[in-house]
């Protein structure tokens, strides 16, 4: 069973100004390496003409982080915002931040602040979500068990994702896998042995904590 992970719902954009710099954080979820360089490849070529296109993305699968300050002095850019990525402990997502030169200088700590609010308010647009292992799972009964499997899915608060009225009744229902077997034996208890509970699939879904 694999641990809970925290990404980021959706793709988002977020920009501020600081001293007449613009910066423009642009956020995507992505799962493999190759998705995360080619929105950054995406990104260079929609701000061509910016004087600075940094990224921080952080892969979950084979633990892949990396950066870039393009440009800007080294330590500035992409490794404060990929210490917002670590504090916030995100992981499967890119961040672009894209600055325009407004003609000030912001001097080492002023970058410092601007990237790592660039970051901050784009993973924050994207909408930080938990992403929970978790099991599909069908269950079945008869006609005359159905409405304790119904009483039973309302005390988990699990709600049904398909239902089929055959000759029995089938349920499919997603339970986080940490709470599989404690359900598995609830339903035993509940039908008396007599409700199956047919294992589909795992899988990652943004489910509440």
């Amino acid at each position: 069973m694999e641990k809970d992970y925290k990404t980021i719902k959706q793709p988002a954009r977020a920009e501020h100004v600081e001293k007449k710099s613009r910066f423009i954080a642009t956020v995507r979820p992505v799962t493999t390496e190759a998705q995360a360089l080619a929105f950054i490849a995406e990104m260079r070529k929609e701000f061509s003409d910016a004087t600075h296109n940094t990224y921080a993305y952080v892969i979950r699968e084979n633990n892949i982080a990396r950066f870039s300050d393009d440009g800007e002095p080294g330590g500035t850019a992409g490794l404060p915002m990929m210490e917002v990525l670590k504090q916030e402990e995100l992981c499967d997502l890119c961040v672009v931040v894209t600055r325009y030169f407004g003609g000030t200088l912001l001097g080492a700590g002023g970058l410092v602040r601007a990237y790592s609010k660039g970051a901050k308010i784009g993973v924050d647009a994207g909408i930080i979500s938990v992403m929970t292992d978790c099991t599909l799972v069908k269950i079945t009964v008869s006609y005359e068990l159905y409405g304790r499997l119904q009483y039973l899915l309302e005390q988990e608060n699990l709600k049904a994702e398909d239902s089929d009225f055959g000759q029995d009744v089938s349920v499919t229902v997603c339970i986080r896998s940490s709470l599989l077997e404690a359900f598995q034996k609830k339903l035993t208890e509940t039908t008396n042995g007599r409700g199956t509970c047919e294992i589909l699939k795992s899988e990652y879904r943004p489910l509440a904590v």
